[in-house]
């Protein structure tokens, strides 16, 4: 796993060294459980690594991947009117390939999106389409998010995020 993410990560650096028009991002996320997900798993962690063009003053797009791991966890599972038995749910990790966009609302908010696949690396689900609507404030160097991540695979994954990028 650790081999892919890497060679993910070199092929979009080795790729984008010599674009002038646009900028790197890697980050951390962090975040709960929603819907269906959280009978099953408690959160979701992950970093990310992105790189965009500059469209427009206002607009950038690109491309962005990374790992995001949802933490399984102990619940109780009906079998029987009086019958239960306790089930611990394997974690699940996620490669995204995905394009992202971001449109600047001011030089300081921004409102983006994350649209591709995420490649299910470790655990039992299949992979499926992921989808990434944020909201955030950012400067020159940093971005803070708000976002609500969605992976659908024969279920629905989903979970309300923070995060933090660093741009160069």
């Amino acid at each position: 796993m650790k081999k892919i993410i890497l060679s993910v990560i070199a092929v979009m650096a080795f790729s984008f060294a010599n674009a002038q028009d646009g900028h790197f991002k890697v980050g951390v996320h962090t975040g709960f459980a929603v819907g269906e997900a959280s009978d099953a798993f408690s959160m979701n962690l992950g970093a990310d690594v992105a790189y965009l063009w500059k469209i427009s003053n206002e607009f950038s797009a690109g491309a962005t991947t990374g790992y995001t791991m949802y933490i399984g966890k102990t619940y109780t599972a009906y079998v029987g009117p009086t019958a239960y038995i306790m089930i611990k749910s394997a974690n699940q990790g996620f490669v995204p390939v995905a394009g992202t966009a971001q449109y600047s609302i001011t030089d300081n908010l921004f409102a983006g999106l994350d649209l591709g696949y995420a490649i299910n690396v470790s655990g039992d689900l299949d992979s499926g389409v992921l989808y990434q609507p944020k909201f955030g404030y950012q400067n020159k160097k940093i971005e803070v998010y708000a976002a609500f991540k969605g992976i659908d695979t024969n279920e629905s994954l989903n979970s309300f995020n923070v995060g933090f990028n660093y741009k160069f």
